[in-house]
């Protein structure tokens, strides 16, 4: 019963991501194709292992008893996640694109979610994958996360090159003042 509330509210979060897709900026710099392919492959096996049951008896058992109460807090982490990575899209508005890119008149976006984390987008999305996790309780969902983490790493790093290209001392200044991934720690 609770893996429906866990796939609804994904579900939604992808209907929101879609319906903003289309509205970004023309592109004048993109990321190779190879650092996407790599990113977006081990994202998408991420998934496969939080989401999948794998009929394999040991990445199928659970890691945290089957309880109403740990699914409830598993979906409040996920809901909470998509939340947050929602609206760093939002705020990034026109700006965003699901490739590493910079836009046409690209604007450093400081404001919102970005005040506490320079990549909220991924920060929600592991909060969400930790809280899916959580409410799942498969063994497989464990190797999924760090995947992820690695994913939005190799992205996270390719971004940053392009925006110190892109903005030069004012995003230095950025990254000494404000955290990656978790706020004052990472």
């Amino acid at each position: 019963m609770w893996s429906n509330w866990f796939r609804v509210a994904w579900g939604l979060f992808g209907l929101v991501w879609l319906a903003g897709a289309g509205s970004s900026k023309r592109a004048v710099r993109r990321e190779g194709i190879l650092n996407a392919i790599v990113h977006g492959s081990l994202l998408k096996l991420a998934f496969l292992l939080l989401f999948l049951p794998l009929r394999f008896n040991h990445l199928d058992a659970r890691f945290l008893p089957e309880a109403g109460a740990i699914a409830l807090c598993g979906l409040v982490l996920s809901a909470g996640g998509l939340a947050f990575a929602t609206w760093a899209r939002l705020k990034l508005g026109r700006n965003w694109s699901s490739r590493v890119t910079v836009m046409k008149d690209h604007c450093l976006i400081r404001q919102g979610p970005y005040r506490f984390v320079r990549h909220p987008i991924y920060s929600g999305l592991l909060l969400a994958m930790a809280g899916t996790a959580i409410g799942f309780g498969r063994v497989s969902c464990l190797f999924g996360l760090p995947l992820a983490f690695l994913a939005f790493w190799i992205k996270a790093r390719t971004e940053e090159e392009f925006m110190i290209s892109e903005f030069g001392a004012q995003y230095t200044r950025y990254q000494k003042e404000v955290k990656a991934f978790l706020p004052g720690l990472v």
